[in-house]
């Protein structure tokens, strides 16, 4: 498809009035700068108009590169930091990549054996405007969470800006924070709402310490702030965390559960806060803006926003303008209905629907299903506790029991571990079944978090 009708990022940036800048932990990028020139200049007639891999380091070479390839190529297959190198030529075959965009600082730029290549930098030149036909460019995201070649996900403009059409607390940004990574379906929704809503965007860089990433998002005035669950409570571990205020506070990725919820309405009581439902798939399907976990059951039937869900086997069904296309090579997406089958378990409980956890995820203690989420929400009421995670171990009577490592508050450290494991389990039996109640409790300093920031599930 081609024509210059075709809307792209470009547009959105150049429709912006005010000052703005991309920041990273290293550098900065005028907006107005961008708008003028491109970072990747005389490369991008050879780019026009072909499959590209875009497999630069940083996050903000990677925002730049973004803006000038949208548009132009005809596909850009976006290589998400932790995507396995073994994997890389399959990716390449599969998507029919005939190009890659590289930076400085690229890993695997040797193992990449396309002979088209281009380096993006953060040094802008003023080009003007290339006379180059504009095209329907898309927007190919590697699923996570998968062990062998991820699936890859065909998204577009418009599908990625759909969510941006209905108002929003997300709406009146100044300066847009995350700490996602752009090459991310969760992050690069943010890239978005910055370049579409003429707000500057404050990016995360890899190895950065969180108390130095929340010292920048102080030091930029972040209005507008975005993470997952998991990354929010690592943040509110940091001393500085009461330094930022933001007026927006967004969680998506993972399950809100009340505790984080409630925990940041007291961190932020002038912010306005709210949890996202996004997939790659199914792209962002809702948001939830009343202080509460779950959504309200009315969410379910009737058209909002041009997206509908229904309930089938206790899994979320999504069919959205939001969603992709797609999957690269040709598998299924959705049903002929257009629903895409989120694998994502939710429970009607009085006039709320609640997640309780992944399809994929249960564990099994002699034939009966416990989700690890659902256990980890209670875990995480208890007052000492700042973030739980719950798995399965293995035994020979009953196939699997559960099992919870969780992380104090700092000043609880010190208490006696028997007292507090006995509180927990206590907490657990007042509200579970005995087959969800934990067998074994292990008080651990940290949760690992992937790259994604969702925390890692050893199953």
């Amino acid at each position: 498809m081609e024509g210059n009708d075709t809307p792209s990022l470009r547009d959105a940036l150049a429709k912006g009035k005010t000052p703005r800048f991309l920041w990273d932990r290293a550098a900065s990028v005028s907006f107005t700068d961008l708008n003028s020139g491109t970072s990747l200049g005389a490369h991008l007639p050879n780019l026009s108009q072909r499959a590209v891999l875009l497999a630069t380091a940083r996050q903000l070479t990677s925002a730049l590169a973004l803006i000038d390839l949208d548009g132009v190529a005809s596909r850009i297959v976006i290589l998400p930091p932790d995507a396995p190198a073994e994997h890389l030529d399959k990716v390449i075959a599969a998507a029919g990549v005939e190009a890659v965009v590289i930076d400085d600082e690229t890993p695997m730029s040797d193992a990449i054996a396309l002979p088209l290549r281009a380096t993006c930098r953060q040094t802008i030149m003023p080009t003007g405007r290339l006379a180059l036909p504009r095209i329907h460019t898309q927007w190919v995201l590697l699923t996570s969470g998968t062990t062998g070649v991820p699936k890859m996900v065909v998204h577009d403009f418009a599908s990625l800006t759909a969510p941006m059409r209905s108002a929003s607390p997300a709406d009146g940004a100044d300066v847009w924070g995350t700490f996602y990574d752009i090459r991310r379906f969760g992050g690069l929704q943010i890239y978005f709402r910055a370049l579409c809503s003429d707000a500057s965007l404050v990016l995360s860089s890899a190895g950065e310490p969180v108390a130095e990433h929340l010292d920048r998002l102080q030091e930029h005035k972040v209005t507008h702030l975005s993470g997952t669950p998991s990354q929010w409570r690592r943040a509110m571990m940091m001393p500085k965390f009461g330094a930022i205020a933001p007026r927006y506070v967004r969680l998506s990725g993972e399950i809100a559960d009340q505790t984080v919820l409630d925990s940041l309405r007291i961190a932020f009581p002038q912010a306005a806060i709210g949890h996202a439902y996004a997939s790659t798939e199914a792209g962002v399907a809702f948001d939830v803006n009343d202080g509460r976990a779950g959504f309200p059951a009315d969410y379910i039937g009737p058209v909002r926003h041009g997206v509908a869900m229904k309930i089938i086997d206790g899994a979320l069904h999504i069919r959205s303008p939001a969603a992709a296309s797609a999957y690269v090579g040709g598998e299924q997406l959705a049903d002929p209905s257009g629903f895409i089958d989120t694998g994502d378990i939710v429970e009607r409980r009085g006039d709320r629907f609640y997640f309780v956890g992944r399809k994929g995820g249960i564990i099994n203690v002699g034939g009966l299903k416990v989700h690890p989420e659902e256990v980890e929400a209670v875990i995480n009421r208890h007052p000492s506790v700042r973030v739980s995670l719950v798995r399965g171990r293995q035994n020979p009577v009953t196939g699997s029991i559960v099992v919870a490592d969780v992380v104090l508050m700092a000043e609880e450290e010190g208490r006696g571990p028997r007292d507090l494991k006995d509180d927990i389990v206590k907490l657990c039996r007042q509200t579970l079944p005995p087959h969800k109640v934990p067998a074994a409790i292990t008080f651990v300093p940290t949760l690992n978090l992937g790259t994604v920031g969702k925390l890692v599930r050893r199953q």
